[in-house]
């Protein structure tokens, strides 16, 4: 994939619309609040963690259209060889008279719920395993947010993500086809999710900059971009892992809302060990092996 590309395609966070909403909605807060123009800046846009983020995500991108992408078992292979499993174990099922449209609607609804909740956990797991959180780590010493920074994960993440991706997507497939054979198919806008477009045009790159904000009430269903930037904070790192909802979050102990207008501290407790290229990649590398090696050595 052309880094270019990542502008055009609806399945990217950087989506051309995705972004001119999120301009959008920004300006009506700055509108608002005009103290937030502080945050279009040359002081944060030009900071030298963005301007990090800004190398790494054309480094990245290469990075991951020419190794990693090709090393990854699709969400496709990964029904088939579901599908063939049921099969063998429970035999052939007559397919369920449901309408394609209602499928089709459960089916959309489902992988995306599936999607949702995978991520969350394997997003809480980067967090509280120790060794996961030293690549995800990186991702966490941004010092400053821009929608680039969503790009700043650790090519290991990058991987493990797309492991989630085709097992959550790929047994839900072989689930649907099971039961209802060739109706399976995705309601879809411009190509993407219909609610993966949704999201991404009620300001999804907000999440990943300096605007908070926020979905009242509505944040008890949906993780606002205010929330997800409390879980960039030095405070509030290790709280609202949800994705898209979070419900997850509220569920299962780790939803935080802070209703103050207190200013917020991006970037990591401990220090940032992460401000250069090599860092982002090696680090998290030189770490672990010294790790091991003290561990055989006690």
């Amino acid at each position: 994939m052309e880094i270019s590309s990542y502008f055009f395609d609806t399945n990217q966070r950087v989506y051309w619309l995705y972004m001119l909403s999120s301009l959008l909605i920004a300006l009506y807060y700055v509108w608002q609040t005009p103290k937030l123009r502080a945050y279009f800046s040359k002081a944060v846009l030009w900071h030298p963690s963005a301007r990090l983020d800004y190398l790494y995500f054309a480094i990245s991108a290469l990075l991951k259209a020419l190794v990693i992408l090709p090393l990854l078992v699709g969400a496709n292979e990964v029904a088939m060889v579901c599908l063939n499993l049921m099969y063998a174990i429970f035999g052939h099922f007559s397919h369920a008279a449901w309408s394609y449209e209602s499928v089709v609607a459960l089916y959309t609804l489902s992988i995306f719920i599936a999607g949702d909740f995978t991520r969350y956990w394997l997003h809480r797991w980067l967090h509280s395993v120790a060794f996961l959180w030293r690549f995800h780590r990186v991702h966490h010493s941004a010092e400053v947010l821009n929608p680039l920074t969503f790009y700043r994960v650790h090519p290991f993440e990058h991987i493990l993500f797309g492991v989630r991706h085709a097992l959550s997507v790929g047994v839900m497939s072989a689930v649907f086809l099971y039961f209802f054979g060739a109706k399976v198919g995705t309601a879809e806008f411009l190509g993407a999710n219909i609610f993966v477009f949704i999201f991404g045009m009620l300001g999804a790159n907000l999440r990943h900059s300096h605007i908070p904000v926020r979905y009242g009430i509505f944040e008890k269903l949906l993780v606002s971009p205010y929330m997800h930037q409390l879980h960039h904070t030095k405070e509030y790192g290790h709280k609202n892992f949800g994705g898209v909802l979070s419900i997850w979050d509220r569920m299962f102990g780790s939803w935080h809302v802070n209703m103050s207008d207190e200013a917020l501290h991006y970037g990591l407790r401990e220090g940032n060990p992460h401000t250069t290229l090599r860092s982002i990649f090696m680090e998290p590398f030189v770490f672990s092996k010294n790790r091991v090696f003290r561990s055989f050595s006690e």
